[in-house]
């Protein structure tokens, strides 16, 4: 079965969250740490899993417009693009991280437990919501 990989990139780490095999839910995964090898990590990952479709959060800045950081993830996405033959799509990420600590939050974690899953849930959220709107697309 075909799965997908979601990504929410930052400077320092790397969260993956994998969808389940029909397509239907994210599931938190791992956090890399950020190195200039991630994406030839993320690559062999990619085939380990068997990965059709890589999703990478791209962040927009509250008006719509992008900045530095959407740049780097722009560069990061093309290059695993070039390493994979899993299609690389780009995703808007605007309030993933938001939505993920107050999913944590909720859930009953405090700052310290959520530091070493938060980017696992923002990109979980990442690759729910294009899931989703995948899904509605397709309706």
């Amino acid at each position: 079965m075909k799965q997908t990989l979601g990504i929410d990139l930052g400077s320092v780490r790397i969260g993956l969250a994998l969808s389940d095999e029909l397509g239907w839910m994210a599931h938190p995964w791992q956090t890399l740490s950020r190195s200039p090898r991630s994406v030839e990590e993320i690559a062999r990952l990619a085939v380990e899993k068997k990965i059709t479709t890589i999703v990478v959060g791209l962040p927009r800045n509250l008006n719509g417009t992008y900045g530095p950081a959407a740049e780097h993830c722009r560069a990061f996405a093309q290059e695993l693009q070039k390493q994979t033959e899993a299609k690389v799509v780009l995703w808007d990420e605007r309030f993933t991280t938001a939505m993920a600590t107050r999913q944590l939050q909720e859930a009953g974690r405090n700052q310290k437990q959520q530091r070493s899953i938060i980017d696992q849930a923002a990109a979980q959220q990442i690759l729910q919501d294009w899931m989703d709107a995948a899904a509605a697309k397709q309706q």
